[in-house]
């Protein structure tokens, strides 16, 4: 049985790629595979989502790469062009567990400064109880900490309750844990899981 389903955000929900910002910016497909490659890289992300100063790694960027201020500046002031819209299906999918009373919940490794704009223009999580943000905790997933923070402050069991990730270090976090997981690859997938669990209503 389960009783709480909890979702991961980028690439489960909204869709996420630094390609659909800085394709506005540059123009050349080898500069832009090279700067995202190089520059403004997921890797270096990820430390904005696990909790890093947004003004300390734009500094450090900018004294790294020369030149590129106006770029680097884009990720801090225009982060919202890279997540171009939900993954089909996926939020039909929210609504109707939603719909079907199941307690829905979130944890999402995702920048404390970039969270609140973003969350705003998404009126899909009103229909949440709860959501984990890494930036803002400073802990993010795999690490376990962020699991049982979760379960803490969300009062779930996690052998009880479902959690949805398209990253496989991040379900294999939670299934040490003793989590029910989906490894999330598309929404038809997923909707056949839940569907086979009485999820959906």
């Amino acid at each position: 049985m389960i009783d709480a389903v909890v979702f991961d955000v980028g690439r489960v929900l909204y869709r996420w790629d630094l390609r659909c910002l800085f394709g506005k910016l540059i123009d050349d497909p080898a500069e832009l595979e090279w700067f995202v490659g190089h520059v403004v890289t997921e890797e270096w992300h990820f430390e904005h989502d696990a909790g890093r100063d947004l003004d300390d790694m734009v500094a450090e960027r900018k004294a790294r790469f020369p030149g590129l201020d106006h770029l680097i500046d884009a990720y801090a002031n225009r982060f919202d062009e890279s997540i171009p819209g939900p993954v089909p299906g996926s939020l039909e999918l929210v609504e109707r567990l939603d719909a079907a009373g199941v307690p829905l919940f979130a944890i999402t490794n995702f920048a404390h400064a970039f969270w609140g704009p973003f969350r705003a223009r998404r009126p899909i999580f009103d229909r949440f109880r709860d959501v984990v943000v890494s930036g803002t905790e400073k802990l993010a997933k795999p690490d376990p900490a962020i699991f049982e923070l979760a379960r803490e402050r969300f009062d779930i069991q996690p052998p009880r309750t479902l959690f949805i990730d398209d990253n496989l270090a991040n379900i294999a976090a939670a299934a040490a844990l003793g989590w029910q997981v989906h490894h999330f690859s598309d929404a038809d997938t997923l909707e056949a899981d839940l569907a086979s669990r009485g999820l959906l209503g």
